[in-house]
């Protein structure tokens, strides 16, 4: 049968076959989560038609997320907690409900606030694997760094609802098939070029970006007639997910670099945005860094932590990397009158 007919269901169980001693939990964990994802799919296309209580339609739409994710999985049985942005509390599998060997780490709706101007949103997801013998799971049972995820993903609502997927064997794309109702291959084994010639950044933010982070910039937007010698494009869709997704599927670097204007270095969740999405661009033969250090292997220490986020073909977020560890380079002349305060753009 061609992949582009490949149903999820069957593309776990073909996994499952390939570890003998298999119990099923994961393959049905992903089937839930699955399942939750076409429930939101007919809450989030209907946008502004859902109406209003006095609140915005995205806030609305946040919360609604959030209990169709934890509502689909804590009765399945797979898992022992939930971690979600919509609660500040780790969520423990209500009694009476069979605990599972998982955890599950979820960003409900990222990207919320675009549904008010009809552009594509997402939920991103992590699994990890639960401590031994712990039936409630703590906050610090979910402090494991990227390193230890099991599998990690998004869904993605646009003009088609997509389910990208990585299990730590490569990175595929489901396409929700609405006739038949199901989640079918068909971007198979997604992979991201190590140069590219796109980027994705809030150039409102340039006059607080570090200098190493305004130099590459800076160097992109000279094109071919600077240091680089190609013209790059610029994109930012305000939505992790779909940022991402371009990367995955066309190659390109997205930044959320560090604010000097917060008290936390960046703005990004590592749980719940950074490490999933780091996962699938690493499986994808990308890389992810906060400009620093690779972001799978941060040790969390909260479980709401922010970071900054930097990741897609590898060897565009390498040469950020080296501008971070060269910073003298900046100050033997590199010049930043492109991002002045008159304008973005020199005079």
């Amino acid at each position: 049968m061609p992949n582009r007919h490949k149903t999820l269901t069957r593309y776990t169980i073909e996994e499952q076959h390939r570890y003998p001693r298999a119990s099923g939990e994961f393959s049905a964990l992903l089937n839930v989560i699955a399942t939750a994802a076409k429930i939101m799919t007919n809450h989030v296309t209907r946008g502004p038609i859902m109406g209003s209580t006095g609140q915005s339609v995205y806030r609305q739409l946040d919360a609604l997320c959030h209990d169709i994710l934890v509502n689909e999985t804590q009765w399945a049985g797979q898992l022992s907690g939930i971690l979600s942005e919509g609660s500040r509390e780790v969520i423990n599998i209500p009694s009476g409900y069979r605990r599972g060997k998982y955890l599950l780490v979820l960003d409900p709706l990222d990207g919320s606030s675009n549904i008010d101007v009809n552009m594509p949103v997402g939920s991103i997801f992590s699994v990890l694997r639960a401590p031994v013998g712990v039936e409630d799971p703590r906050d610090v049972d979910f402090l494991q760094p990227g390193t230890e995820q099991v599998a990690a993903g998004f869904t993605l609502f646009g003009p088609a609802t997509m389910l990208v997927l990585t299990t730590g064997n490569g990175v595929d794309g489901f396409t929700l098939d609405r006739e038949i109702g199901a989640f079918v291959l068909t971007h198979p084994k997604m992979h991201i070029p190590g140069d590219c010639t796109g980027f994705s950044i809030n150039a409102a933010k340039g006059r607080f970006w570090e200098p190493p982070v305004r130099r590459y910039v800076d160097e992109c937007l000279q094109g071919s007639a600077g240091p680089r010698g190609r013209d790059f494009n610029m994109r930012w869709a305000a939505s992790l997910v779909a940022d991402t997704f371009q990367i995955l599927t066309r190659g390109g670097i997205y930044l959320f670099p560090a604010d000097t204007r917060d008290t936390e270095p960046g703005r990004v969740a590592l749980l719940y945005g950074g490490n999933p999405i780091a996962f699938l661009i690493e499986q994808a033969g990308g890389r992810a860094s906060t400009g620093h250090e690779r972001v799978l292997e941060l040790q969390p220490t909260r479980l709401h932590q922010r970071i900054p986020l930097i990741f897609g073909s590898r060897n565009e977020v390498e040469r950020i990397e080296t501008y971070h560890l060269a910073p003298e380079v900046h100050s033997a002349g590199f010049d930043t009158s492109l991002f002045a305060t008159r304008s973005l753009f020199k005079y």
